[in-house]
């Protein structure tokens, strides 16, 4: 069984990291490919169980199994990679079972090495592509140098599951439940994907939206909002929705220096996170969240927004 560490604290702008390895086979030597996933979307991690396999299926999903009465699909990532798998490695594989978006879904790695804590200011957006375009930088969350100069990758195994259509995200609702609001919304998130959603949901709400690709940059975004408006911002800005994955600083540390700042402390903030676990929701609230969501479903999305609102008028 995977224990998670819960004595990270909201606000200080790190996070875990399980540390797993991908073997590659190239020109008779063997490569390692050093790789992470965030702990809070990691609900255990177990040996290779007995696979059923899905006729017609992708190559890289080896197959399903029952874990403890959910059946779980399970994902080949160096097939998905496409990465030329040696014949044999030191050790056995293991499968990562995470829990993201409220799916549970498998992946095959070589070796879990260990539980890496880092900042996110250690943290670099990742701004390259292969040769082959395989591994992409949309595939990429961040990179990170380790010891011995090396660097870690970390994965974005949601884009796995939008591959697979597992996922998608409910984004239709009636346009006449849509209230109208006057006024403007910031909103963080380092996926464009993500923040399209957001953004269009926003606007249909009849809000300006300005965007912020993380926490620096909101923050920055916060300032010249301020410079604008003056002590009348808490007035024009209704809302934050940001997202808590983000190279620089994190949706739980911007959080927490908004609610420590008198000109933005009244503003209300919503985590719009792929992240379905408890222990973050709760770090959401301790850093000053008032609402937590799993991306993305719109009538979710609305209802948690107009709730927030009243309850500010009604304050």
């Amino acid at each position: 069984m995977f224990e998670k560490d819960n004595v990270l604290k909201a606000g200080s702008n790190e996070m875990e990291l399980v540390d797993f390895r991908l073997f590659k086979s190239e020109k008779g030597k063997v490569y390692e490919g050093i790789y992470g996933v965030n702990v809070s979307k990691v609900r255990e991690i177990i040996k290779m169980p007995k696979l059923t396999e899905l006729p017609g299926a992708p190559k890289y999903i080896e197959g399903i199994f029952d874990l403890r009465g959910v059946v779980i699909p399970v994902i080949n990532l160096a097939k998905w990679m496409n990465i030329k798998e040696p014949k044999k490695y030191k050790k056995s594989p293991r499968i990562i079972i995470t829990e993201f978006n409220n799916i549970l879904i498998g992946f095959i790695v070589h070796e879990a090495k260990r539980i890496r804590r880092i900042s996110w200011s250690d943290i670099e957006p990742a701004t390259f592509s292969s040769g082959n375009g395989v591994l992409d930088k949309s595939k990429i969350t961040g990179v990170t140098k380790i010891e011995n100069n090396e660097v870690l990758l970390i994965l974005d195994l949601e884009s796995v599951v939008e591959d697979l259509g597992i996922y998608q995200p409910n984004i239709e609702i009636e346009d006449d439940k849509i209230k109208q609001i006057n006024g403007t919304a910031l909103i963080l998130d380092d996926s464009t994907i993500a923040r399209k959603l957001v953004k269009d949901a926003l606007i249909k709400m009849g809000m300006k939206v300005i965007e912020a690709k993380d926490g620096m940059d909101g923050l920055q975004k916060l300032d010249e909002l301020y410079e604008k408006y003056g002590d009348r911002i808490s007035q024009e800005l209704k809302i934050i929705i940001s997202d808590v994955e983000m190279p620089q600083m994190d949706g739980f540390h911007f959080a927490s220096r908004v609610k420590n700042d008198a000109r933005f402390r009244s503003i209300p903030i919503v985590f719009n996170s792929s992240i379905s676990d408890n222990f973050s929701e709760i770090r959401g609230k301790d850093a000053g969240g008032d609402a937590y969501l799993t991306k993305f479903d719109a009538s979710k999305f609305y209802k948690e927004v107009y709730s927030v609102l009243e309850n500010y008028e009604r304050d």
